[in-house]
């Protein structure tokens, strides 16, 4: 996929996990969420840290750790909304598909095109999207076919190895995905969420 499309597509999953994000109340902080231990306040520290690791990614600076830490802030929403609108900025430099990403916290490989590096982004939205909503008990944002259909392209390409049961792994085992099942919930089995669907055989 041309990176100007992977590109457009994140977005669009940035900005519909960014609305989620302005509904937060402080009441809303300690709620729990689909990742693991973490309550809200949690997660957006870690989203928000994520944006901006991205955003140094783009910018030649993401083997620096500290980029990438979470980032408890007196205010989280409007935190998470302005390292938001960075990492689009960063994504939107008119050279970006000719830079390498330095992403240490995938250990898999040094550095990574940019192509592949936007696309962990944008699956990693998808699903914190759904975490969000999950977490205030709300229907999951909306996004269009594109989006999902690559995000669960990207899904089926993850690993399902031993390295999804070690601490702190970004992603759960896969759960077993039923016969006939919607884009964006079997992008959630393959990454080791539980949304809610029908009960159906796994497929085999």
């Amino acid at each position: 996929m041309h990176i100007d499309l992977l590109v457009e597509l994140d977005s669009r999953a940035v900005r519909a996990s960014s609305d989620l994000v302005r509904r937060v109340t402080p009441a809303d902080l300690p709620r729990p969420t689909p990742c693991g231990d973490w309550d809200l306040a949690a997660l957006l520290a870690h989203m928000t840290g994520q944006h901006r690791g991205f955003a140094a990614a783009a910018a030649g600076d993401g083997d620096d750790l500290a980029a990438w830490r979470p980032v408890r802030a007196t205010d989280p929403v409007a935190a998470h909304l302005a390292a938001a609108e960075q990492v689009l900025a960063a994504f939107a430099a008119p050279d970006l598909d000719g830079r390498r990403f330095a992403l240490p916290e995938i250990a898999r490989a040094p550095d990574f095109p940019a192509a592949q590096a936007v696309g962990f982004h944008l699956v990693d939205y998808v699903v914190h999207g759904w975490d969000v909503a999950t977490a205030l008990d709300v229907d999951a944002p909306p996004l269009d076919g594109a989006v999902l259909a690559a995000a669960l392209h990207i899904a089926r390409a993850v690993p399902d190895g031993a390295e999804r049961r070690a601490p702190g792994a970004a992603f759960a085992p896969a759960r077993p995905i039923p016969t006939a099942v919607a884009p964006l919930d079997e992008i959630l089995l393959l990454l080791g969420r539980q949304p809610r669907i029908a009960t159906q055989p796994p497929r085999r």
